[in-house]
């Protein structure tokens, strides 16, 4: 067998795990795609001819993540990679001895993960997925382990930044903690982004501390199981803190985010100076569409100002109006300029931007109220809770304003999950 290559501690400690089931369960920039690729090479080594597989929550994050991925950890593990982009497979050699094939396949529809058969899965992001989606996912391929070899465990690897107490959680953690007899199916590692520091770039994990609220540094640069579905949705906003006694200048250049909502309609108008968002004045209970546009005309656009648009991008699918004549169309008629991707982000990101935003993990509150002229947006800002199921709740009308202004810094100071899987540490 090819001697394994070096690895930081953490990515060392996984590999040489004894279980079926194996977690490595990190912070970003940790490693964890290529911990996991590592797994597979392993495989490879051991089980020649072998077939193994590798599941992702999408094709993309498969073409855009783990292909470049594994031709480098297949390199540092004396392989190399022959790429089927079109059949999703990945092909190992050394030298020119065919030693097997990794398939690559999508969890967006768990049902259509049949008709194969591999001996060892690595399953990336796994709790990036919605936990009733992961499990169903995991089941589909626990079906696929069925290679007979004397001595083969027909292994599943999960590598996962923590997204809450998700299906990693209750599978590696809480069923273990209940059922000590399954202590020696399951076992985990956790990592944190620091014990990669040397393969990362100089201001990745300054950048990281910037970007997110001080909560989230816990689950996205320490690896820990964090609760990011209890209590307040934006806990770090503070109508003190928070407040700037700025209001709108003439002629001053404004973005609005906009909420679609029939008879309750709501818009939080910003400004951005020195680079950073200021929240000035608010719209709520707008009737509709023409009428925000109205209002919106009326008050900024005729009084000079230029007016950026930041909406709910459900808004082009029908309208306020009439089921003919898109939101969009009715605010660009009223000469509004609209900044908006195909979708809406998110919720999640949505949340995190807003959060980080009101501040980071460096202690800098970047985005700030005048909360006399916005006493509705603050109101949601403090009042806004987690429902039942683990999305803000929209039963109190606090999401209102809140999705408007998130849907404005989202689109302008979008947290950027950066992913540094590099090669591992040489020590």
């Amino acid at each position: 067998m090819q001697a394994s290559p070096k690895l930081n501690r953490p990515q060392a400690k996984f590999l040489a795990l004894p279980h079926k089931f194996r977690a490595f369960v990190a912070g970003f920039g940790s490693g964890k795609t290529f911990v996991g690729g590592a797994g597979l090479c392993q495989h490879a080594w051991e089980w020649p001819k072998v077939n193994s597989g590798y599941f992702a929550p999408t094709y993309a994050q498969i073409r855009d993540i783990f292909y470049p991925t594994i031709e480098e950890v297949a390199f540092d593990w004396g392989f190399s990679t022959d790429i089927h982009e079109s059949n999703h497979e990945v092909s190992l050699y050394a030298g020119t001895q065919y030693r097997g094939t990794i398939l690559c396949r999508s969890m967006e529809k768990p049902g259509e993960i049949v008709g194969f058969k591999i001996g060892k899965a690595l399953i990336d992001e796994l709790d990036v997925m919605k936990a009733a989606k992961a499990e169903t996912a995991w089941r589909k391929i626990i079906a696929r382990m069925r290679f007979v070899q004397d001595g083969m465990k027909n292994g599943i690897d999960v590598t996962t930044t923590p997204e809450g107490f998700k299906f990693v959680y209750q599978q590696f953690v809480k069923l273990v903690r209940e059922k000590p007899h399954l202590a020696h199916l399951y076992g985990m590692v956790q990592a944190s982004t620091f014990e990669n520091g040397k393969n990362l770039p100089e201001d990745y994990i300054s950048s990281l501390m910037a970007s997110y609220p001080p909560q989230l540094i816990s689950a996205y640069i320490r690896g820990q199981f964090t609760n990011l579905t209890s209590g307040s949705v934006y806990p770090n906003f503070d109508r003190k803190l928070n407040h700037t006694p700025e209001s709108i200048k003439p002629g001053e250049a404004l973005h609005i985010g906009m909420d679609f909502n029939r008879l309750n309609m709501t818009a939080v108008v910003s400004v951005i100076r020195d680079g950073l968002p200021l929240s000035l004045a608010e719209i709520t209970k707008g009737r509709d569409t023409p009428d925000m546009a109205r209002i919106i005309k009326e008050r900024y656009v005729d009084k000079n100002h230029a007016v950026t648009i930041y909406p709910d991008a459900s808004g082009q699918n029908g309208s306020s109006k009439n089921a003919t004549e898109s939101d969009f169309t009715i605010l660009k008629a009223a000469g509004l300029t609209l900044s908006v991707n195909p979708s809406n982000p998110a919720v999640m990101d949505r949340v995190l931007t807003v959060d980080a935003m009101t501040l980071n993990a460096e202690g800098a509150r970047r985005w700030k109220v005048n909360t006399d002229a916005c006493p509705v947006l603050t109101e949601a800002q403090e009042q806004q809770a987690w429902g039942a199921n683990g999305e803000p709740d929209k039963s109190t009308g606090h999401d209102h304003p809140n999705d408007a202004i998130g849907y404005f810094l989202v689109k302008r100071y979008p947290i950027v999950k950066r992913t540094a899987e590099v090669t591992p540490l040489r020590m």
